[in-house]
């Protein structure tokens, strides 16, 4: 790993082709996500769509959307984003089609289920004068919602999972009383991959009058063109009934750079509790949509040139390669004794592991080995132990590879018993 410069600014400057050599340096010990060697974190849609990002991203390196009154053309892109992802999400297949939808864009998906949590608050409060409100919702929904609950004193009500990984709808009602403002479904969960009942969730939020989000950061933009090719049939945006809201990170199988996610609100009165607007200051009127107030304009850019350079065909053509290479994965897994799935998944991404039981490997063991054979990375989770795959286009070249590495080392587990030392989980870092 290269060495830091200590705590001082350079008494001198370097030149910008010391400092590119510098972050080179720093780079060297990174994982190289663009071999398709990396199940997490990036999503790689091939050299050209990524030329095309960092050119779009440069173009507007300096450019701040926090206001759009100085920089037009980024109002545009966002308005133009929010609305192709309506369409890509249901919208306008609501009752009244696509009028009343209203979006915004965040900077990723933790982000967008933080304003759906603040703008659930903010309307139990103003709609229901709820003021110790609280929100239900499955264990494998994202750690996103218990930041969300921290920052906002919205008080989280998890509950677990049926044996396959979906929300259990029934345990989810009897955590529902006078004080719950949202009710939450994944599509898919990050955990396992699976779809959650939405139209039950959504039926369950319409009858206790409270919302319905759906946290579609990971699935938004891949359900939409597995469900055109015959992959996923389940309902579960927002033109399911008694869904309020939903998320889509165009940063994953949108394939645009970090970050760029969207929510959208079914209802524009709805969408009204969520920016934040002050004249208690000398600056005068200070309007903000989102949790920053700087807002870089190279990420919507980027967000913007990847949705009209793939178009529908391209997005299809990627979530079939993903398709695939998750099938092939997938299908390795299942035949490979000693490891299995986790849960039921409903699209590309899954959670596997060591099965319980004569001739089950260690699960953290096996990433382990999978490192040292063909640099694969996988996060780790708990509970149970797992190791995630988030399959996507850039994998379909590679996963016989894996699958190949994945047979051979769960064998020399099974023959060894070897477990691994280290039981850390790291999803995050401080």
């Amino acid at each position: 790993m290269a060495e830091f410069a200590d705590n001082r600014i350079p008494a001198h400057g370097m030149d910008a082709a010391a400092v590119l050599a510098r972050l080179d340096e720093f780079a060297a010990d990174d994982r190289d996500w663009r071999g398709g060697r990396v199940f997490s974190l990036v999503y790689d849609a091939g050299d050209d769509v990524r030329d095309l990002l960092t050119r779009a991203a440069a173009r507007y390196a300096a450019e701040n959307a926090l206001n759009t009154m100085a920089f037009p053309s980024l109002g545009w892109m966002q308005h133009d984003i929010v609305t192709i992802t309506t369409g890509l999400l249901g919208g306008d297949r609501r009752p009244g089609g696509s009028s009343g939808v209203r979006g915004y864009l965040t900077s990723g998906g933790t982000e967008s289920l933080l304003q759906a949590t603040k703008t659930a608050r903010d309307w139990g409060r103003a709609e229901r004068g709820v003021d110790h409100p609280n929100m239900v919702l499955a264990t494998s929904a994202h750690a996103a919602f218990a930041k969300a609950s921290h920052y906002f004193d919205v008080e989280s009500r998890r509950v677990p999972v049926r044996p396959d990984g979906s929300a259990d709808v029934d345990a989810m009602a009897d955590a529902v009383d006078d004080r719950t403002v949202l009710v939450v479904g994944s599509a898919p969960s990050y955990p396992q991959g699976v779809i959650d009942p939405i139209p039950e969730l959504g039926a369950l939020a319409a009858e206790r009058g409270v919302l319905c989000h759906v946290d579609a950061c990971l699935g938004g933009f891949i359900l939409p063109f597995l469900g055109t090719l015959g992959h996923v049939t389940k309902p579960w945006d927002l033109s399911v009934p008694g869904v309020t809201s939903i998320s889509a990170d165009l940063h994953k199988y949108g394939y645009a750079s970090k970050g760029v996610s969207v929510i959208l609100y079914g209802d524009k009165e709805l969408a009204r509790f969520q920016p934040f607007v002050t004249t208690d200051w000398l600056g005068g009127l200070y309007g903000s949509p989102s949790m920053a107030g700087t807002r870089p304009g190279g990420p919507i850019a980027a967000g913007w040139a990847v949705l009209h350079h793939l178009g529908a065909d391209g997005y299809l053509r990627l979530a079939a390669d993903a398709h695939r290479a998750a099938s092939v994965l997938r299908a390795c897994i299942e035949a490979t004794p000693g490891i299995g799935l986790r849960g039921v998944p409903d699209a590309t991404v899954f959670a596997f592991g060591g099965t319980d039981g004569p001739g089950g490997v260690d699960t953290f063991a096996l990433g382990d080995a999978l490192a040292e054979r063909g640099g694969w990375f996988f996060d780790r989770q708990t509970p149970p132990d797992s190791l995630h795959a988030t399959v996507h286009a850039g994998h379909a070249a590679v996963v016989e590879d894996l699958c190949a590495d994945l047979a051979a080392a769960t064998a020399e587990l099974a023959r060894t018993g070897a477990r691994a030392a280290d039981r850390g989980t790291t999803y995050g870092t401080v």
